[in-house]
């Protein structure tokens, strides 16, 4: 147990204090809290900070994100430690693909080949052929010879978003994110007769009756690059809403609507990477705790999936 943060300590200072202190490495992911994003090394979507997790050269990395992240952190550095602010910041998606289950699904299909969306977990991963993210899945789908049949796995929506995008045909896991799943069409039709000169931009982890709403659809840092190069002045945004801090800060001018949810909670707010705290961050780096730890067994398994983030 730690001694409580005295409330008049400068968390900001003492953050920049420890990361120079201990050479580390913070990523955080554009879900995250303004304040947590805005002292970061580096900051990214899930293949962004993969691939800044790779190069580093820090013996620490602290990843402010959900566990999967900083699982897959860890299998790209068995010999670095890895800390997560809270190891209960889980994800709704990772959790809708349990590893038993998963392993016995494939094994109905086994003439098929396992392509995995890099929000599962490290024991997803081990089960896995291939490894995609949301920006690059349909160049890795349509990689894969046409007389291969296809598992795709965790993410359904995503899943079908290839399916109409390629024509490839697939078996897909019946996964799901919260956050991407509770947004309302009826709500958002609205929002497009409030504003009709405003982009709709979502992720592909949405719901197609919602895709088929959006001007454009891309990953979390492709619906970024999309804000600032387009000439709308104003974007309804249909995914996590964390990333619209990054939106403001690159293109002041313009307006960032967040798409509502079904309900009256704010639903378009992921409630695991939100456990992910400025003062959790302090005492994480303070004392290098919590660490992310991966079995060995998993990490050899990994090793031989091929990974195309």
């Amino acid at each position: 147990m730690h001694r409580p943060i005295d409330p008049a300590l400068d968390l900001f200072a003492e953050i920049e204090k420890l990361k120079k202190k201990k050479m580390l490495s913070y990523l955080p992911h554009y879900y995250q809290n303004a304040d947590i994003q805005d002292i970061a090394d580096f900051r990214g979507d899930s293949l962004g900070l993969a691939q800044q997790a790779e190069k580093t050269t820090a013996d620490i990395i602290v990843f402010a994100g959900v566990h999967f992240m900083a699982e897959t952190a860890k299998l790209l550095n068995p010999n670095k430690k890895v800390l997560l602010p809270d190891l209960r910041a889980g994800c709704s998606l990772a959790d809708s693909c349990p590893p038993a289950a998963f392993k016995a699904f494939k094994e109905q299909h086994p003439d098929h080949v396992v392509i995995s969306y890099i929000n599962c977990t490290a024991d997803i991963k081990a089960l896995s052929d291939i490894i995609c993210t949301s920006s690059n899945a349909i160049k890795i789908v349509e990689s894969v010879p046409l007389n291969k049949k296809i598992i795709f796995a965790p993410d359904k929506n995503l899943g079908a978003y290839i399916v109409k995008k390629t024509g490839r045909e697939m078996v897909l896991w019946d996964g799901a994110c919260m956050v991407h799943e509770i947004f309302s069409l009826e709500k958002i039709v609205k929002l497009k007769q409030q504003h009709p000169h405003a982009k709709v931009i979502a992720h592909p982890e949405c719901e197609a009756h919602v895709l088929k709403q959006s001007d454009f659809i891309g990953s979390t840092t492709a619906l970024l690059n999309y804000t600032i190069q387009n000439a709308a002045d104003a974007f309804i945004v249909v995914t996590e809403s964390g990333i619209i801090h990054q939106m403001q800060l690159a293109s002041p001018a313009k307006s960032f609507i967040p798409a509502p949810p079904e309900n009256t909670c704010a639903c378009n707010d992921c409630p695991h990477m939100k456990l992910n705290t400025l003062e959790k961050l302090y005492l994480c780096m303070k004392y290098e705790v919590p660490e992310v730890i991966i079995p060995r067994i998993l990490q050899k398994s990994t090793s031989s999936t091929e990974t195309n983030a």
